[in-house]
């Protein structure tokens, strides 16, 4: 394994405990603990992007560029994945199950268009 890969994993893996506390701390209301858990969760997505920097840095990689493409990709992935998500809450914390499986549905096939999307279509 290169080390520019173990210190990405190493360096995700903190970040992304970090966040997945941070939400839990802010989102469970029994630890009374939002405050702190939106400061743990900040700190978790602020590592994570110095993680991608450190990374792609030790890669010897060009700097991400902001283009059209990437925008869309971004909002095509975050629409998908909230989408998922309205769906498994339709069906597993309001008892919908016949819409949250059909919106989740709709969340996968958004999420499928990823992949034309950033490979193209030959």
């Amino acid at each position: 394994m290169k080390k520019s890969s173990f210190a990405a994993m190493v360096l995700g893996t903190v970040s992304l405990m970090l966040f997945a506390l941070g939400m839990c701390m802010a989102l469970i209301p029994e630890w009374d603990a939002f405050k702190p858990g939106i400061v743990f969760g900040c700190l978790g997505l602020v590592l994570l992007l110095m993680t991608l920097i450190i990374w792609r840095r030790m890669e010897h990689k060009q700097p991400i560029h902001i283009s059209m493409k990437l925008v869309v990709t971004v909002i095509i992935g975050v629409i998908g994945t909230l989408t998922l998500g309205v769906g498994m809450c339709f069906s597993m914390v309001w008892g919908n199950m016949v819409q949250g499986i059909i919106i989740g549905f709709i969340g996968i096939i958004i999420l499928i268009l990823l992949i034309p999307v950033t490979k193209g279509i030959k």
